[in-house]
């Protein structure tokens, strides 16, 4: 019998081949799971995320959704009413792309299978970047952080969706009790994948708090650095300029 890989994150070129590997195996599984243990809240955080990245000075412009899973994120984006350029989708998982492709309905939006760490474009070639809880997954954050500062054109955003454990002495408990008991067993039981739900709160235990985010971002090029808490303070939203 298989020995099931740990939950705790891996360093390095571990990290990313675990990351790899975890979400190739759940992507059928994904949007489902996504949106039923988030209860749908996940769909108001993106959003908002799209909501804070300014797309508007650029209509037409050219956005990068980094670690794009199944496009929920591109697409919020590529639906918007007044936007005509185009969103480029990035993860190193093929099969979450795969798993994605029957969202598309003819919008602006073009897969790429490409690793966050080293992304195939251009310095300065978009309007805009995006992540949505993939920064905490990158096997080398500092280096994705730069990646995406060095494909942004100057004055351009970047915006960061991710999980945060909240504070205050009534939801923190709350939280921490179903992020680490219930969500690793309901994940386990609809995908099927013997560990990929205990990795997440794993994974959040380990990434910095948003004032530990913001100066990471800060060092990888980025200004103006600032975030909000969501649904009191379970994800972190952080927005920065290039």
């Amino acid at each position: 019998m298989a020995i099931p890989a740990p939950a705790r994150p891996s360093p390095g070129e571990d990290r990313a081949r675990q990351v790899r590997t975890l979400f190739s195996e759940i992507a059928p599984r994904y949007d489902l799971l996504n949106h039923l243990l988030s209860l749908n809240v996940d769909r108001r955080w993106r959003r908002r995320a799209v909501d804070r990245l300014g797309w508007e000075t650029a209509p037409r412009g050219r956005f990068l959704d980094a670690c794009a899973g199944t496009f929920d994120l591109g697409l919020e984006l590529a639906r918007r009413p007044g936007f005509q350029g185009l969103v480029v989708a990035s993860d190193f998982a093929f099969p979450m792309l795969r798993h994605g492709v029957d969202k598309l309905r003819g919008e602006a939006l073009r897969p790429v299978c490409a690793d966050s760490l080293r992304l195939p474009f251009p310095d300065g070639s978009f309007q805009g970047a995006m992540v949505a809880f993939g920064v905490r997954n990158l096997a080398d954050r500092l280096q994705g952080l730069q990646e995406l500062a060095r494909i942004l054109e100057a004055g351009r955003k970047l915006v960061v969706l991710d999980f945060s454990e909240p504070g205050g002495s009534v939801l923190r408990p709350l939280y921490l009790f179903y992020f680490r008991k219930v969500l690793p067993t309901l994940g386990r039981l609809v995908s099927g994948h013997p560990w990929a739900y205990a990795y997440l709160p794993a994974s959040v235990q380990e990434f910095p708090p948003p004032a530990g985010l913001a100066r990471e971002m800060e060092n990888a090029g980025f200004r103006e650095v600032h975030w909000e808490l969501l649904t009191g303070g379970i994800a972190a939203l952080h927005v920065a300029v290039r």
